[in-house]
């Protein structure tokens, strides 16, 4: 339907808690779906284009040429494995930076499906580290904020220096 623009950091709406999705969302799916298409990216959640409501999407398989995509409607983890595993993330809200975040390796999500539905399914990989990345999101945290104070410092400078 339509590609939106993308906040990006530090913009406030990124550092907000989102509210509960309570009426069918189905064009701002739509809206989110082409937005993080056309970004290149593999997940977008709601507040990355201003609306503050609990609703991501991702696509992990997309750019593999096998598509996954999958809407997430007021999202909860409901378990998180103890070990943890080190990756690196970029976002497209702090577009040209690639952070070191430690994350549960696996998860279990309960949520609601655009019909819906109460879906809820284990995820491990790179689907958990992508759910966890855009629930972040909807919890107003981006992946700055989960870095420690010298990390998070030298990747905030390196960004200003990258948008000066």
């Amino acid at each position: 339907m339509a590609v939106r623009p993308i906040l990006t950091w530090p913009d406030d709406r990124l550092a907000t808690q989102c509210a509960p999705v309570t009426e069918p969302e189905d064009a701002l799916i739509v809206d989110m779906f082409d937005t993080m298409y056309a970004a290149n990216g593999r997940g977008l959640a709601a507040p990355q284009i201003g609306v503050l409501k609990r609703v991501f999407v991702m696509d992990c398989g997309w750019k593999e040429g096998e598509p996954t995509p999958l809407a997430m409607i007021n999202p909860f983890i409901m378990a998180a494995e103890r070990a943890e595993v080190i990756g690196v993330e970029g976002c497209l809200s702090i577009p040209g930076i690639m952070v070191t975040v430690s994350r549960p390796k696996a998860v279990t999500v309960q949520w609601t499906a655009p019909e819906g539905d109460i879906h809820m399914a284990d995820f491990d990989g790179f689907e958990a580290r992508c759910i966890q990345h855009e629930f972040d999101h909807l919890n107003g945290m981006v992946t700055f904020d989960r870095l420690d104070d010298v990390a998070r410092r030298t990747a905030e400078a390196h960004y200003r220096e990258m948008n000066a």
